[in-house]
């Protein structure tokens, strides 16, 4: 099995590369985030993960091993084939897709072509954990957030308001101030409530 390949950019594209190697061609189907971290490189080192099937032999490639581990959990939900989950890591960064599926947020998820509400709600079952496992560049950080915030939202519930006024205060809060403590995310959600 092939896991990575090293050589020189002969062509790139937002969607597929051709990648040389001592003299032959590679064509590696990519994201738009891969793309955007080749843009302009010359060689490069492509983390790959062969696609084979009865009718059909592909090579998906990317800029990070990162973003090949969630690439493959992802195609490991029910539903979720690999150009979907090459969609996915297009139309949103590895970090976003994993804070969306540990914050359960639906509708980013939705947001995304292809993906409706059912597969949605079955990427955030199956993944949920499995996400949380993988360290990430910026993953530690947002899994500190983001336990601040579930606590922030208890305790703001049991001052007697509402879930849904709760859950928006503090989706304000932490898009205005990421790394806010537990402390903070509280004082400014109650000031927004």
């Amino acid at each position: 099995m092939i896991d990575y390949i090293k050589g020189k950019i002969d062509s790139l594209s937002p969607t597929d590369l051709i990648l040389e190697n001592n003299g032959i061609g590679y064509s590696i189907l990519i994201s738009l985030q891969t793309y955007e971290k080749l843009n302009g490189c010359k060689d490069a080192v492509i983390y790959i993960h062969h696609y084979l099937r009865e009718d059909e032999e592909l090579y998906y490639g990317f800029a990070s091993k990162d973003e090949r581990e969630l690439f493959r959990l992802l195609i490991g939900v029910s539903g979720i084939g690999a150009s979907t989950a090459r969609m996915m890591l297009s139309s949103l960064t590895s970090d976003e897709i994993r804070s969306a599926i540990v914050s359960e947020d639906l509708n980013k998820i939705k947001s995304i072509k292809g993906i409706g509400t059912k597969s949605a709600q079955r990427l955030i079952l199956e993944l949920k954990d499995k996400v949380s496992k993988i360290s990430g560049p910026q993953l530690p950080l947002q899994y500190q957030t983001n336990a601040a915030s579930e606590e922030a939202s208890t305790a703001l519930i049991m001052l007697g308001f509402t879930k849904a006024n709760v859950n928006k205060a503090i989706a304000s809060v932490i898009k205005e101030k990421p790394t806010a403590s537990l402390e903070e995310i509280i004082k400014l959600s109650l000031k927004i409530l």
